[in-house]
């Protein structure tokens, strides 16, 4: 499974933004994920690509929506009311061998996408 983002950049406060992932393979589950430089990577929301079943975290909640495309082959996290602590290296991941969403261990997310910086800030 490839994937590759696209979409990240720099914001104001209270702006949007929109990230894309084009992925390339088979999935059960596909997410977006962020990291900030020295703590842990973390689960902005996942999406079931056969129950079609979405997840968001707390975080994103309300702000946050990820969908993807008729065809299955991109997804997007569509973002607004952008705050500083949102500024992070995004991470689009497949889980290719359990339909892990919601997400009990991001290991089981074993593809990744490179990852695309937002940044928050006036």
């Amino acid at each position: 499974v490839r994937l590759v983002e696209s979409g990240g950049g720099l914001v104001q406060p209270g702006g949007s933004l929109k990230l894309s992932c084009t992925v390339s393979g088979i999935t059960l589950a596909i997410g977006w994920f962020r990291q900030v430089p020295g703590k842990e990577r973390e689960v902005v929301s996942c999406l079931g690509t056969v129950t079609g079943r979405l997840y968001s975290a707390d975080s994103a909640s309300g702000r946050f929506t990820m969908s993807r495309d008729s065809g299955h082959r991109m997804v997007h996290l569509q973002m607004s009311s952008l705050k500083p602590e949102d500024t992070a290296v995004y991470f689009c991941a497949a889980s290719t061998f359990v339909d892990s969403c919601p997400v009990s261990k991001i290991s089981e997310y074993t593809s990744w996408g490179q990852g695309t910086q937002v940044t928050v800030s006036s």
